[in-house]
């Protein structure tokens, strides 16, 4: 719309000012040398618009020729380039689709004149991944490593699959070449907690906890649960040992943990094998009365003897409050059990099925069931637990 204005102004302005240049077309004289020129200014004005036409032209023909010229010289470089841009594209595809072999060799194809071809073979060594062609793999990753930019990402990719080959060993060599710390990345650590948990090294699992922690890449459910089997780990491992490594073990915790049942039940019962029942019984019945839980109830039976009456006999106490908690009646048929004390054994195995009909307790009440010759009662809680 402007342009249209632009011109019709123009158009106006030449309509009003034609009668003036009619009537005054002055003129123009040049001289150069020996030669002489008089011309009008109207036909001065209009030969130099036609000379600077011409003049565009010329330079318009000269640019094309020489990018004609140019362009001819490479031209199959850049078809080239353009047929890599095109099997990268379908590679993408075919990745998407999950078509692997397809997806292999075109990423292939398209790294060979790919604008980064470290892109294309990493792309590649994954379907060959997906293939479980391991050469490949490697072929393409060590292509791939020789981009210096590229050479931490191979090293987790290779990581990554060592790991999911069941590579282990292989697998820690690659991470060692990482160090993972707190400067290194997340996949980095997911990649250092899923093979220190595979190798079962509970040792480097532990020292990489505070960093798990800072960086809050799992949810507080799985590290509570990674903390938890770690630290059970280790005083296992410990117990394993001797004592000494037990408390080297157990003042490794923290201050909160060491209050925690899974661990002093874990404790206690290292205690135990050491000679030291008296201690592990104080340190179950502290934390027996700051509250019950499962763990405790499932160590208590391991450190009591037949001649521990009074811990027995606290134990039974705590009846009126803990009637309506399973561990706490299997606690108690168990320590009866040990004891050849059959038909008590009956009884609270007889409350833990009642509160909670699991196999192994339906098991237990019919063994005890046997041993008071009820063997028609056994029967049926055997049938009963085949049910379940």
């Amino acid at each position: 719309m402007v342009r249209a204005l632009v011109y019709l102004g123009i158009i106006l302005l030449g309509l009003c000012l034609s009668p003036f240049l009619a009537g005054n077309k002055g003129y123009l004289y040049i001289a150069l040398g020996d030669y002489q020129a008089e011309t009008s200014i109207v036909f001065a004005v209009i030969a130099l618009i036609i000379f600077y036409s011409l003049l565009q032209l010329f330079e318009f023909v000269i640019v094309w020729l020489l990018n004609l010229i140019l362009g001819s010289r490479f031209l199959p470089g850049k078809w080239r380039k353009k047929a890599a841009r095109k099997h990268t594209l379908m590679g993408a595809l075919a990745l998407a689709e999950e078509d692997w072999l397809a997806a292999e060799k075109a990423m292939v194809k398209g790294a060979e004149k790919g604008e980064i071809p470290a892109l294309n073979l990493l792309a590649a060594a994954r379907a060959a991944q997906h293939q479980n062609n391991t050469v490949a793999r490697d072929e393409y990753l060590a292509k791939a490593a020789l981009e210096p930019l590229a050479v931490n990402a191979v090293s987790t990719t290779r990581t990554r699959y060592l790991l999911q080959q069941g590579e282990l060993d292989l697998a820690r060599e690659e991470l060692e070449k990482l160090n993972p710390t707190s400067k290194s990345k997340i996949p980095v650590l997911k990649l250092a907690v899923d093979l220190y948990t595979a190798q079962e090294d509970w040792q480097a699992l532990k020292l990489i906890l505070p960093i798990v922690s800072k960086k809050q890449f799992l949810s507080e459910d799985d590290f509570k649960a990674l903390s938890l089997n770690t630290n059970i780990a280790l005083l296992k491992s410990a117990a394993n040992i001797n004592a000494q490594e037990l408390e080297k073990c157990w003042h490794w915790l923290s201050r909160g943990e060491r209050k925690q049942a899974d661990y002093i039940a874990e404790y206690a019962m290292g205690l135990n094998r050491f000679g030291e029942r008296e201690q592990a019984i104080k340190l179950l019945q502290k934390q027996l009365k700051a509250g019950p839980a499962k763990p405790i109830f499932e160590a208590l039976p391991q450190v009591l003897t037949p001649a521990d009456v009074d811990a027995k006999k606290q134990l039974i106490a705590l009846e009126s409050h803990l009637e309506d908690n399973v561990d706490y009646q299997i606690c108690l048929a168990k320590l009866y059990q040990q004891n050849h004390d059959h038909h008590n054994a009956k009884i609270w195995w007889q409350k833990a099925c009642y509160l909670q009909g699991d196999i192994n307790n339906l098991h237990a009440l019919a063994d005890a069931q046997e041993h008071q010759g009820e063997l028609n009662r056994a029967l049926q809680t055997r049938r009963n637990a085949a049910k379940l």
